[in-house]
């Protein structure tokens, strides 16, 4: 087995188009976008090589790509640590635990030989609603869009080569005919009669209201916790125009306080029912295929991508009465029958209270692993935020 460092096309096409074949059998599995993830990896698509760098590596057996992997760090997602940080993502293996090792050998040694203290993975090397943890529960539903799914053989690798449960990531489903807990129905039912409150989706709003709006409530509501930076304009511009061809407006939900925002409820039609269709290649024919089934095929599930409030409006009920808001009009029109939950970090307990209160159950676990590179520090789990 050689190790060999993509730097060129055809190097990147072979770590492109290893999961094709790891997954051929698994009918669950549903490819990401090539051209996305490679965008990831591109300095002049993602501005954290501005204060960071990644590499990419496949592992050969003879002349036959075996696997692959990525290591990156940013001084954006180390800031937040205790000691340097970086992480290792976008891992695939055949089951040989020789070949895993090594790759995942390769990626922190490098990382070490940068100056990182600690690795993470696995995840990506730009935001947390993307390609991060590892699945170690549930694989026999179809995966979601941008979600990481992978063999179950994966977690013994990981683990066998040392890494430590950081934090658990639970994801949570909800059938949208059962009502939330009574206790939920009744704060939320306080702030809609409030007048100084407002709930509204997102219809009729350009993409700069809605990417002014998301800054303004994901800084108020996350800004300055461990792990989370303070948001900036442009990237909330970035994430809207990559959800628009797949936005559904009236399963956006925002709330307003005396007319300045305070929470949003951020939940796409799950693209992956689309996607399936695509086999990871939006060319010409690829996006024909998904803009017919977007089109004409019926949705089932929708995601919530992203929720949060303003930490002063928190516990009053402004989030059950976004989501009371959205499943009144959901249900009402019979648009979609369930819901799925985005992770929620097992130290995230108020936000675990809140889907429990509404009926959901956790349907599939990610780890987020870490290990110390330097023994300066013991390893810690994520602090609970509170």
């Amino acid at each position: 087995m050689r190790i060999v460092e993509v730097q060129h096309i055809e190097e990147e096409r072979r770590w492109l188009e290893i999961p094709q074949w790891i997954y051929c059998d698994d009918r669950n599995y549903i490819p990401h976008i090539q051209k996305e993830i490679a965008q990831i990896f591109h300095p002049d698509k993602n501005k954290l090589f501005q204060q960071g760098n990644a590499k990419r590596w496949i592992i050969l057996e003879g002349n036959e790509c075996i696997g692959r992997i990525a290591a990156f760090h940013s001084e954006r997602y180390s800031s937040g640590q205790e000691q340097p940080t970086g992480g290792i993502g976008f891992f695939e293996c055949i089951r040989d635990r020789d070949a895993a090792h090594l790759l995942l050998r390769t990626a922190c040694e490098w990382l070490k030989s940068e100056g990182m203290e600690a690795v993470d993975g696995p995840i990506n090397f730009g935001e947390k609603e993307a390609y991060w943890g590892l699945l170690v529960e549930n694989f026999k539903d179809m995966s979601s869009f941008r979600m990481n799914y992978n063999p179950d053989y994966y977690q013994e690798f990981w683990e066998s080569f040392g890494f430590q449960t950081y934090y658990e990531q639970l994801c949570y489903k909800r059938s949208l005919s059962i009502p939330a807990q009574e206790v939920f129905v009744r704060k939320a039912r306080h702030v809609l009669h409030d007048g100084d409150y407002e709930i509204r989706n997102a219809k009729g709003m350009s993409i700069k209201q809605l990417a002014n709006d998301f800054v303004m409530i994901y800084n108020a509501a996350w800004a300055g916790l461990s792990g989370f930076k303070q948001m900036e304009i442009s990237q909330a511009l970035r994430a809207i125009k990559s959800m628009k061809p797949v936005m559904d407006p009236e399963i956006m939900i925002f709330a307003y306080y005396q007319n300045q925002p305070i929470g949003f409820y951020i939940n796409l039609p799950e693209v992956n029912e689309f996607m399936q269709h695509v086999n990871g290649k939006l060319n010409l024919w690829g996006l024909t295929r998904f803009l017919y089934h977007k089109w004409f095929s019926k949705r089932k599930v929708m995601v919530g991508m992203v929720f949060g409030v303003d930490r002063a409006f928190q516990g009053k009920g402004v989030e059950g009465a976004m989501i009371m808001h959205c499943n009144d009009l959901v249900v009402g029109k019979g648009k979609y029958e369930e819901t799925i939950l985005t992770w929620i970090g097992d130290f995230n307990p108020k936000m675990i209270h809140i889907a429990e209160n509404l009926g959901a159950t956790i349907y599939r676990r990610l780890i987020t692993y870490r290990l110390m590179l330097t023994s300066n520090r013991p390893f810690q789990r994520h602090p609970v935020l509170t």
